[in-house]
């Protein structure tokens, strides 16, 4: 497919207002499913801390970082081109569906294979049977690619988040009581196999796909704008956990294990809301995808409400993660500070960032959006290993110091291609700047004023109030007409037939 080629329908069947009403429904489903599920969790996530050690959290940082690389090649990008391209047939989605199939058992054979010579590259002998046991995931997960995205296709966003609720609940549940009956690092993997299981067999149940022998003249087309994308995603997976990878090799097991802990904690309500991004956006950017007014406005919008939230709980999470860690993991936990304080900042500038490949997907640039990812490969896992010298407080500065510099192209070339100034881009982003310089003063004031005899838990409530509470009044104070005219939108949204 040549760059700048895209499917589209023909010109005049888009319903900008029936789309508009699908968005705002299918993130309020994804988002209330997300969250019910996060407040659920979230608990459960401190206890398994409390009844793990961070040992059992290294091996399993290791395990993933096989288990991640091999996942996006039994996935190939199929889902995302199954989403974009708007005309495949019944017969080339049945051969989609086999090719996926294969790759998935294909992916297990070779995980059974390396296991060993991943247990010794690690020194850890506990991790080929963990690989082994994680990989048969790929050949549960490949069953539910092409009928999971052709649910997205058909935004059935509704069920897409009662999935991913159950599947979320599932884990959780398995992970505790596994944990609590004293499997250690066993509890970890088995829940994220439950993971694979439960999601397949709820897509299954809800759409299926007929099989058929794949060739490659019918799905030619499909499979070469998947290698763009998969070859991107690699590149994006080789340099995203390579700051794993070099601290559990540089660094060791324990070291690892904080450096984990630190990224789930700094990145979970990112990695909350990207989910929701991801599974609401992309069937809306490739049913627009030659409407660029339209893609400048869902991507002004977006961008200015994941910033309302993500701005404020990142850098409130770095203000106040030392409270944090000393009050819910304890003092044995005390080497995630550092980092999570790093990565909380990381968390808000990648939160600018997760928009654009989407859309460059849709509007023919994954060429480009590929060779970022390569140059980036290249780039950030030489900076992560001169980090390393400072331990993981270098690592984790690698992603604030030099990860905007190598995103910068993908802002230029987006805005070059929908025609989007850069000030457009950051006007949407200013009600959630000037709420969060508002509340790192309030909570650095607050600091000094708090007697350090309180107990602990009193201080730390006490400064998220503050938070809250200023960031809260100076989105009222200043952007009220803009809050309210978000609100009005939403009301109107909602009243509209889906």
């Amino acid at each position: 497919m040549d760059r700048h080629e895209v499917l589209t329908p023909p010109e005049g069947t888009i319903d900008h207002k029936k789309l508009d009403t699908l968005l705002v429904r299918g993130v309020a489903w994804t988002a209330a499913g997300k969250w019910l599920t996060q407040i659920a969790t979230w608990g459960i996530t401190l206890i398994v801390a409390r009844l793990l050690a961070p040992s059992d959290y290294g091996l399993l940082g290791m395990a993933l970082i096989y288990v991640n690389f091999v996942m996006f090649f039994t996935e190939f990008g199929l889902g995302t081109a199954i989403v974009t391209l708007q005309d495949l047939s019944d017969n080339q989605l049945s051969q989609l569906n086999s090719f996926s199939l294969l790759l998935g058992f294909l992916g297990l054979a070779v995980s059974a294979a390396a296991a060993i010579p991943l247990g010794k590259f690690f020194r850890a002998p506990q991790l080929p049977p963990v690989v082994v046991v994680m990989s048969i995931g790929f050949a549960v997960s490949t069953i539910r690619t092409v009928p999971y995205s052709l649910l997205q296709k058909d935004m059935r966003f509704k069920l897409l988040a009662v999935i991913e609720g159950f599947q979320t609940m599932i884990q959780a549940v398995c992970t505790l009581v596994l944990a609590y009956l004293g499997f250690g690092y066993w509890a970890l993997v088995l829940g994220i196999l439950s993971v694979s299981l439960t999601s397949t067999g709820l897509t299954l149940i809800c759409r299926r796909q007929r099989f058929a022998w794949p060739r490659f003249s019918v799905i030619r087309q499909a499979l070469l704008y998947s290698w763009h994308i998969i070859v991107g995603r690699v590149s994006w997976y080789i340099y995203n956990d390579s700051d794993l990878f070099i601290a559990g090799r540089v660094l060791g097991q324990a070291p690892l294990g904080a450096y984990s802990l630190a990224w789930t904690l700094a990145n979970a309500p990112l990695e909350k809301l990207t989910n929701l991004v991801n599974r609401v956006t992309p069937a809306v950017f490739a049913t627009i995808q030659s409407d660029f007014a339209a893609l400048r406005r869902y991507l002004r919008n977006i961008t200015a409400g994941l910033a309302l939230v993500i701005f404020p709980a990142t850098l409130g999470m770095a203000l106040i993660a030392r409270d944090f860690v000393q009050l819910a993991l304890g003092s044995k936990w005390s080497g995630v500070i550092l980092p999570l304080e790093i990565l909380a900042l990381y968390a808000l500038i990648r939160s600018n960032v997760i928009l654009l490949t989407p859309v460059l997907n849709v509007v023919g640039e994954q060429r480009f959006v590929m060779w970022n990812s390569l140059y980036t490969m290249v780039v950030l896992p030489i900076a992560f290993y001169i980090g390393s010298r400072w331990g993981t407080g270098g690592i984790a500065g690698v992603w604030v110091v030099v990860y905007p510099f190598v995103s910068l192209p993908l802002f230029w070339r987006l805005f070059r291609r929908i025609q989007m100034s850069t000030s457009e881009y950051f006007t949407a982003l200013w009600p959630a700047l000037s709420g969060c310089v508002f509340m790192i003063a309030a909570i650095e004031v607050w600091k000094r004023l708090v007697s350090p005899m309180q107990p602990l838990y009193l201080r730390f409530f006490s400064e998220i109030m503050v938070g809250v509470l200023t960031y809260t009044l100076t989105l009222v104070l200043l952007h009220r007409d803009r809050l309210r005219a978000f609100f009005r939108l939403i009301r109107d949204l909602r009243r509209q037939p889906a």
